[in-house]
């Protein structure tokens, strides 16, 4: 098998089939399946000229480990060097430059569990986030069960990994990007005490650690999510939802 990432699930194929700029090479689905959902969307394929291969749900197992594809599978076009350059430190110094609206970014410092990232990426679209910022190593990628999670974020949130996160935060500083990084300890303010109307990164740290000792010397503040109850932490994905739509609710008075 040839081409590009798979991605699986009815928003994630559904989400590609509608995005602008994304190709789906093959289109499989299941051939047992039959109802409106499913049926709608391989007629939306179809008006693409594509036409999906019939196979039982055993074949599109295979093809979808640990994820459940109900019943559509999708492989995207291989992306060429060129668009695969676009989402490293280059394409973040170029989209600062091109944002007409005070930038908003959200960086995440090691984030390893796929569902998590994809949950964060559909958080970032909805709350209208430029882009979505990782280090390169240890750190998940864009695989096939964050594109799932995503529900089509992936696709209209650029992600950008980069070599070396220190330097990353203190570029985005030099460019007037105020750094928030968000930490449980002496210092830090509460989320909603906290100014978030301008130029901004919000940076949330890895499922259980936290962000890393370096990336909290590269913020310009910290804060915390006040929480009523005994538990100390939230998931990344949940605490990210938080503090982007407390950031878009600023933004938007």
């Amino acid at each position: 098998m040839s081409g590009g990432a798979l991605i699986f699930g009815l928003h994630a194929v559904e989400a590609a089939l509608q995005q602008d700029g994304v190709t789906i090479e093959q289109l499989w689905c299941d051939k047992q399946r039959h109802d409106k959902r499913l049926h709608g969307l391989l007629h939306l394929a179809a008006k693409k000229g594509l036409r999906p291969q019939p196979l039982n749900r055993a074949e599109l197992d295979k093809m979808a480990p640990g994820g459940k594809h109900q019943g559509i599978v999708a492989q995207l076009a291989q992306l060429s060097a060129a668009s695969a350059a676009v989402r490293n430190e280059t394409f973040l110094e170029q989209l600062l430059t091109d944002l007409e609206d005070p930038p908003f970014l959200l960086v995440l410092d090691g984030v390893t569990d796929p569902h998590n990232l994809g949950a964060c990426l559909r958080s970032a679209d909805a709350a209208g986030v430029h882009a979505v910022i990782a280090p390169r190593d240890r750190a998940c990628s864009l695989t096939p069960v964050v594109q799932k999670v995503a529900c089509g974020a992936a696709q209209t949130v650029p992600f950008v990994q980069v070599t070396n996160l220190a330097r990353t935060l203190r570029t985005l500083r030099d460019a007037g990007v105020w750094v928030v990084g968000t930490a449980l300890e002496e210092g830090a303010v509460s989320l909603y005490e906290r100014d978030l109307k301008g130029p901004l990164a919000l940076v949330l740290g890895a499922e259980g650690k936290g962000i890393r000792r370096l990336t909290r010397e590269h913020c310009d503040d910290l804060v915390y999510i006040p929480m009523a109850g005994t538990v100390q932490s939230l998931n990344v994905s949940v605490a990210t939802g938080i503090c982007l739509f407390e950031a878009l609710r600023q933004r938007s008075l």
